[in-house]
C-alpha cells in the first residue's frame, strides 16, 4: 500500500511496507502519518515540556562478547542494556541475553547447559563494562525453551554460579517456559540490577 521510513537507534533507515488499511489507519492515529501517507515528523507533547524531565540514560554494551541487536542483517529495535541514574543510585535493565557471540551468532547450538553459561557470560560483561557484578542484580527471568526437559540442568548450571559467586541473598527470580527468537536458543535471561553510586 504504502512505505513508511523510520530509523532506528544507531542504524540507518529503513523502510516497513504498510500491509493493511487498519495498519495505515493506526499509523495515522499515532501521527506517524498524514491522510496523504506522508510520513510526519514526530513532535513532543506541549504538556510533556512543561512538566517532566527525562530520567537520564545510556546505552550499556560488551561489544567482545555481544554485538547490538540493531546491527544485525534484519536489525531488532532494542538495546542490550539501559542503565538510567536515579540520583544516587543506578538501575540496570539488561535485556534478553542468550548465547550469542559478538558477531550475533547463536553458538553452543543444541548444547543446553553451555548456552547457560554463554548467557551468564555475556550478562556478566554487560555487568562489568559499567563497574557492576552479579552482587548487584536484584531479579531475573529465565525463559526456557523447554521447561520439563531443562530445569533440572538450568538449576544445577544457576545454583553452581550463584554459589561461586557468593551470591547471599539470591536475586528474586520466575522461570517461564517460552518460545524463543530463535529456534537454536534453548535459554534466555533478563535482569534488573540497582548500584548505588560512590559520591563524588
Amino acid at each position: 500500500m504504502t512505505d513508511i521510513i523510520g530509523k532506528t537507534s544507531e542504524a540507518s533507515p529503513v523502510s516497513v511496507e504498510v500491509r493493511s488499511e487498519a495498519e495505515r489507519e493506526e499509523l495515522i492515529a499515532l501521527g506517524i502519518l498524514s491522510e496523504d501517507r506522508q510520513v510526519l515528523p514526530f513532535i513532543l507533547p506541549p504538556l510533556y515540556e512543561q512538566h517532566h524531565q527525562v530520567v537520564p540514560r545510556r546505552a550499556i554494551q560488551a561489544k567482545t562478547v555481544l554485538n547490538e541487536a540493531y546491527d544485525y542483517p534484519r536489525p531488532s529495535s532494542f538495546s542490550r542494556s539501559l542503565r538510567i541514574e536515579l540520583g544516587n543510585y543506578s538501575l540496570f535493565l539488561i535485556s534478553g541475553t542468550a548465547s550469542v557471540d559478538e558477531n550475533g551468532k547463536t553458538v553452543y547450538v543444541g548444547d543446553f547447559r553451555a548456552q547457560c553459561w554463554r548467557t551468564y557470560r555475556n550478562t556478566t560483561e554487560l555487568l562489568k563494562s559499567e563497574g557492576a557484578t552479579w552482587r548487584d542484580i536484584v531479579r531475573t527471568t529465565c525463559y526456557l525453551r523447554d521447561i520439563e526437559r531443562d530445569y533440572r540442568d538450568f538449576n544445577e548450571v544457576r545454583t553452581a554460579f550463584f554459589t561461586w559467586l557468593g551470591l547471599n541473598p539470591l536475586p528474586a527470580s520466575t522461570g517461564i517456559q517460552a518460545r524463543l527468537c530463535r529456534e537454536d536458543l534453548l535459554v534466555e535471561i533478563d535482569a534488573i540490577a540497582i548500584l548505588r553510586n560512590k559520591p563524588d
